[in-house]
């Protein structure tokens, strides 16, 4: 049996979003099996910004949805983010160097057999119906992810 990586990511930032994709691509590129478990804002990492629904939501979950990024690279920093200049400045920077956004670390993820999956308390709270979130993704309770977490050898919370 092979080592087992399992990430519990629970930020929307833009920057802790992209190092817990970072760190999901390097241990697939090791062989590593990763599974990645979104709770809360962390669901803003795997929304498919072309499948944003408002039907059968309720009144807040409809506003929620308006005043939430669209997308994974609207995400904004953790620190510094300036009123989004932060965020910009970042992805320059990451151009200027040669280096993948934030979208292609997911795509890349996606390709390589991570496993993802939403928490199915934080989904229903906050609104995200399955069809807004990318195909990949299965909903999970809490019980399944903490069976996962205990059959991993590392753990990480982003």
């Amino acid at each position: 049996m092979g080592k087992r990586l399992n990430l519990l990511v629970f930020s929307g930032d833009y920057d802790k979003a992209l190092a817990s994709l970072i760190i999901a691509n390097g241990a697939k590129d090791l062989g590593i099996d990763v599974t990645m478990f979104f709770a809360f804002w962390g669901l803003l990492v795997i929304r498919d910004p072309d499948k944003i629904e408002f039907e059968k939501k309720s009144f807040l979950q409809k506003i929620f949805s308006l005043f939430i990024p669209k997308g994974i690279e609207n995400l904004s920093l953790s620190k510094m983010n300036m009123g989004g200049m932060g965020q910009k400045m970042l992805k320059k920077m990451m151009k200027e160097s040669n280096k993948p956004l934030l979208v292609d670390f997911l795509n890349g993820a996606r390709k390589k057999g991570v496993k993802f999956y939403g928490c199915k308390l934080s989904q229903e709270v906050m609104g995200f119906k399955k069809e807004e979130l990318i195909p990949e993704v299965e909903i999970i309770e809490v019980y399944e992810y903490l069976k996962d977490a205990l059959e991993s050898d590392i753990q990480l919370f982003i």
